[in-house]
């Protein structure tokens, strides 16, 4: 009898325990985009209009829950202009993730900025890497804006990078 009860005793804490375990590691492991929202600065080339040497201060805000994110580019040269975009993000590997956004660029003024001089609508791709076990992210894109001169319209090419600082 003594040995029906510590049998039984011990059957419920294995019970138990199996069930506490096989809820706690259900959960199955999926690979997403980079995670984390940054802040950035770099240096941008512009390759139209005779080309343009500038720098880019760079913004990405994830969304947890889908692979969208909202990104700004503030691109400051021989004149100024600011490029939002959504994105849809495509995880590479746990570190990497490929993107492809679109937007607008915002500006203005008679000197083009190194993504032109007028608002116009802009394809965004890009490549975002967070070294391992740091809040670093490297990134690289190219802005495309269809149309972006005033005098001529014209497709503006500009190509970015830099460092920044997850958050």
């Amino acid at each position: 009898m003594k040995r029906l009860k510590n049998f039984q005793c011990l059957l419920s804490v294995v019970l138990t325990t199996s069930v506490l375990s096989a809820t706690q590691f259900s959960q199955k492991a999926q690979a997403q985009v980079a995670y984390g929202s940054y802040i950035g600065i770099g240096p941008a080339i512009g390759l139209s209009e005779g080309g343009q040497i500038g720098g880019v201060i760079s913004g990405r805000y994830k969304l947890l829950e889908a692979p969208i994110s909202f990104r700004a580019q503030a691109f400051i040269g021989q004149n100024t202009a600011v490029v939002p975009t959504v994105s849809y993000d495509i995880p590479l590997n746990w570190q990497t993730d490929a993107y492809l956004g679109a937007g607008l660029v915002l500006a203005g003024g008679d000197t083009p900025s190194p993504v032109g001089n007028k608002i116009a609508f802009a394809l965004q791709p890009g490549v975002d890497y967070v070294i391992p076990n740091s809040n670093t992210v490297i990134f690289g894109n190219a802005i495309i804006a269809f149309d972006a001169y005033r005098n001529g319209g014209g497709t503006a090419l500009s190509l970015q990078g830099g460092v920044g600082l997850r958050f």
